[in-house]
């Protein structure tokens, strides 16, 4: 009986991939000497060649906040999310955060004050998770319209009566 490969075709050169040749990225199947780096054309290995060269090798780790990768010098874990040191800031104002000075809501993280003024603004929920929908749609645009977005004045809870008793 012959073998007969199977039926994984090999990302860069598209050809089958026999289960000897195969190394995997992420359940992508690559031949061992198609697997090499996009820069240098060297190939790669499946593992570090040591632990020494994994102190330098990265991570995968990817920050919540700009989805660029986060080094262990760097990184803040929180919520189950990694954030670089810089990103790791107040939703609503920007303000930096530490460990003892957040809250969080639906993954979405505030400074304690910020949280306790919108909620006790508002009474409820609502406007913390649209504006947090908002600027997590808005995150691509660039700074000085969140800048701009960040200086609009909030209505406050007396603002939002007295509309509603004009027009009532």
């Amino acid at each position: 009986m012959a073998f007969t490969g199977t039926l994984d075709k090999c990302k860069a050169c598209d050809k089958t991939v026999h289960v000897v040749d195969m190394m995997t990225l992420e359940g992508v199947p690559y031949h061992k000497t198609c697997f090499k780096c996009s820069h240098c054309k060297g190939n790669l290995q499946n593992r570090t060649p040591s632990k020494l060269s994994s102190l330098f090798s990265g991570t995968l780790d990817k920050c919540a906040a700009c989805e660029k990768t986060v080094y262990p010098l760097e990184k803040v874990t929180m919520e189950g999310e990694c954030f670089h040191k810089t990103c790791f800031r107040c939703a609503h104002g920007g303000c930096p955060l530490t460990h003892s000075s957040y809250a969080a809501l639906d993954g979405v993280l505030y400074c304690k004050h910020h949280f306790a003024q919108l909620f006790m603004v508002k009474g409820n929920y609502n406007h913390v998770l649209q504006a947090a929908t908002h600027r997590r749609n808005n995150s691509t645009a660039s700074s000085s319209e969140n800048v701009e977005t960040r200086a609009e004045p909030e209505e406050s809870a007396a603002d939002e009566e007295s509309k509603e008793a004009s027009d009532n």
